[in-house]
């Protein structure tokens, strides 16, 4: 099976099982799901068209092509792979913790990224929402930091694979109960901890950086709890006016509120 057909198959399985879950232990009423993953799914293939055209090596391929030149920092290290898997794993989501932060800090960077923080409810496809220039960016700086690490590409593809099942959990519509919650949210980020970051105000913003481990918020103080109820407050960004429409999404970045 080739890397691409076993990425979407595990995306779309995952997808599946979180949309039958939202169904079931839905956090709140969601009034047009299929139009909202219609929207959200274009701006994906954009992104994914974009980067297929711009950077043809994908992190997995660049990860074989700095292997094959002896590049990084695990080239000269020649620890067992599991070693170098398993710690490859670990820095690459701190490195996108970073990266995230940087999307919130540089305004150039937030002006991309609101586009996906501007959606005023939550599901699982707001995982795809993101505009097709971040993720470009994304791509680059993710390339980047493969070549800086030497990381094995099986690693990269199993990061790839969970980056993306757990963007789609942390984004979800779900509502889990309160144990099951807290002790998720020790090592993983959940959906209610998630909630905490898509909130407009500025402060709850910035902060619960995570992807996929909650450590790093922990570790570099930037946690909030998953103690948020936006019944009065909602998601979105303060002062921005949200058009839904994908043409609109792509040129929102333009806009200079918000």
């Amino acid at each position: 099976m080739s890397e691409g057909v076993l990425r979407l198959s595990v995306f779309l399985g995952v997808w599946l099982l979180l949309l039958i879950a939202e169904r079931a232990l839905a956090f709140a009423h969601n009034p047009q799901p299929f139009a909202r993953a219609g929207r959200h799914l274009s701006l994906a293939v954009l992104g994914t068209l974009l980067t297929r055209v711009l950077l043809p090596l994908g992190a997995v391929g660049t990860a074989a092509w700095a292997q094959s030149q002896s590049l990084g920092v695990f080239a000269g290290l020649a620890w067992p792979g599991w070693i170098e898997t398993g710690l490859a794993l670990i820095a690459l989501d701190l490195a996108i913790y970073w990266q995230h932060r940087a999307m919130h800090a540089l305004a150039p960077l937030w002006r991309l990224h609101r586009v996906h923080h501007c959606d005023l409810q939550l599901d699982a496809s707001t995982a795809l929402r993101f505009h097709p220039v971040e993720i470009v960016l994304s791509m680059v700086y993710k390339m980047a930091i493969v070549v800086a690490l030497g990381a094995p590409p099986l690693a990269v593809l199993i990061f790839e694979i969970v980056l993306n099942a757990t963007a789609l959990f942390s984004h979800a519509n779900l509502h889990l109960p309160i144990r099951i919650e807290r002790a998720l949210s020790w090592f993983l980020v959940t959906p209610a901890m998630h909630r905490v970051h898509h909130a407009p105000d500025v402060e709850r913003t910035n902060s619960n950086y995570g992807f996929c481990l909650s450590v790093w918020d922990r570790c570099f103080a930037s946690h909030r709890g998953f103690r948020y109820h936006p019944d009065a407050d909602g998601f979105g960004v303060a002062g921005l006016h949200t058009d839904e429409r994908v043409i609109a999404l792509l040129k929102q970045p333009l806009q200079k509120n918000g």
